[in-house]
């Protein structure tokens, strides 16, 4: 207890002292150890002498180390060392500061001692972190190594882009995750690699703030950080060790029978990242609701009447109601997709007729996903540069309306279709609904449909303005061997 107390009493300036001694051992020890790291080259190239890890270290090419970046390794190491100066710094400054504070005279000298759950928090928060990033950012740095599998060449084995990141979990993701004694995965493979797509690279400063967060803690609020991350190429993103945030004022959701055609609560929703607080603000007789993709989708009487018989408004040919589309195949559509911008309506009419379907569904301004699974349907959280995540001619339906109009680039659209045409089974329907285009343009997107060879059940051209035209078909897959 004596000591306990006298630790209480003693002098924050004396403590500063013996701190900043401290770390001028600790930044000559991480010096030394990492010109010691640098030249034993033979601990991580065995069997070589002097003069050949040399050589093998700065040869690029046969060797196998033209993929190393000794540029990113240079910069990694150059962050740490800024990080220990910025934090030797700060500790010479406070100090500075105690010592002119304590010349005022012995009447201020008890005001200037920190309690001990002040100097541990400081402690924390101003020394222990600091060190502790920059002792990880050491023992992440990665430099080549032989294959430990062996093979007739020895080539190194470099975890890509491990040295190109800032940030401590992306580097954990991106690096190779060897098996565990050596076992083969499900897969087959002796490594479990964790991939993001190539244009994380070009957005590496976002990523890095993406990845930037405490470990089981909560995730910060950034869903749409991520999503303009999906939307840059940056997809699928690596998976993250924290917890999702949910709204505080989250209540039980409907039971299915009443929420296909009721909006949800809005305290069911984070609305932090939207213009619109609730739902009724998305209304599409606000001028200003946050969002200009599917205007009106948050009306439930609008949405209700949609492909069924309306005679509220002008029936177009280009419509077509879901009685008619299924009785084309009576009986045999069961499970489809959505590729749409919408909040699930589509989903909710099939449903009603005993068919799943999973929704497409991007937060593009308002909040769709989390609306489409309010609803009690199936959200697909995805973008259109991902590859479907379904099997080979599983699907049943492929439905699209409002998302590949006259905008899109007949390449994508060309890889698009084709990947349809992947997942949809042979004697499966494509639903092309009111896709709307320049009449200019109407032969290149319909060649783009007709490529195929599907059976067309229906096909029907229409106006939308003078200088645009609707396309809306029905067609069948054939079968293929």
């Amino acid at each position: 207890m004596e000591a306990f107390f006298c630790l209480a009493r003693c002098r924050f300036s004396r403590l500063m002292v013996v701190m900043q001694l401290v770390m001028g051992v600790f930044v000559i020890c991480i010096s030394m150890a990492s010109l010691h790291r640098f030249y034993t080259t033979d601990s991580f190239l065995p069997g070589l002498d002097d003069s050949a890890n040399c050589a093998r270290l700065h040869t690029v090419g046969a060797d196998g180390y033209a993929g190393f970046d000794i540029r990113a390794l240079a910069d990694r190491v150059d962050d740490v060392l800024v990080q220990l100066a910025e934090l030797q710094d700060k500790l010479e400054a406070t100090a500075l500061k105690i010592g002119k504070k304590t010349k005022k005279g012995k009447a201020h000298s008890k005001q200037e001692n920190m309690t001990l759950p002040e100097f541990r928090r400081f402690l924390e928060d101003e020394v222990i972190h600091p060190l502790y990033g920059a002792h990880i950012s050491l023992r992440l740095i990665r430099i080549p190594r032989p294959d430990p599998d062996g093979g007739d060449d020895d080539a190194p084995v470099v975890d890509p882009l491990v040295n190109f990141f800032m940030a401590e979990e992306t580097r954990k993701y991106v690096t190779t995750k060897g098996n565990r004694e050596g076992r083969p995965n499900v897969y087959g493979t002796n490594r479990t690699y964790g991939t993001i797509g190539h244009a994380c690279v070009l957005m590496r400063r976002e990523l890095d703030e993406y990845m930037s967060y405490d470990v089981g803690s909560y995730c910060p609020d950034d869903w749409d950080l991520g999503q303009r991350l999906m939307l840059g190429g940056c997809d699928p993103l690596p998976r993250r060790r924290c917890l999702a945030r949910a709204s505080k004022l989250f209540q039980r959701p409907l039971p299915i029978n009443e929420s296909l055609w009721k909006l949800p609560d809005d305290g069911n929703v984070r609305w932090s990242r939207y213009h619109c607080r609730g739902y009724r603000c998305l209304s599409a007789r606000n001028p200003r609701p946050g969002y200009s993709r599917c205007v009106g989708c948050f009306d439930m009487d609008r949405e209700k009447r949609r492909w069924v018989n309306d005679t509220s408004r002008n029936a177009s040919l280009a419509d077509f109601r879901i009685e008619e589309v299924l009785a084309v195949k009576p009986g045999e559509v069961r499970i489809g997709l959505d590729v749409s911008v919408g909040t699930g309506s589509f989903a909710a009419r099939m449903r009603e007729r005993g068919v799943t379907i999973v929704s497409v569904a991007l937060n593009l301004g308002a909040p769709f996903a989390e609306t489409v699974a309010l609803r009690g349907l199936v959200p697909l959280y995805a973008t259109m540069s991902q590859r479907l995540p379904f099997f080979d001619n599983t699907m049943d339906m492929v439905h699209t309306a409002g998302f590949f109009e006259g905008w899109v680039d007949l390449q994508l659209l060309d890889f698009v279709l084709f990947d349809w045409d992947r997942v949809l089974r042979p004697g499966g329907l494509l639903w092309v609904d009111r896709f709307a285009c320049a009449r200019r343009d109407l032969d290149d997107y319909m060649y783009m449909f007709l490529q195929f060879r599907y059976k067309k059940h229906r096909w029907v051209v229409s106006f939308k303005s003078k200088d645009e035209v609707y396309l809306s078909a029905l067609l069948e897959k054939p079968p293929r061997s």
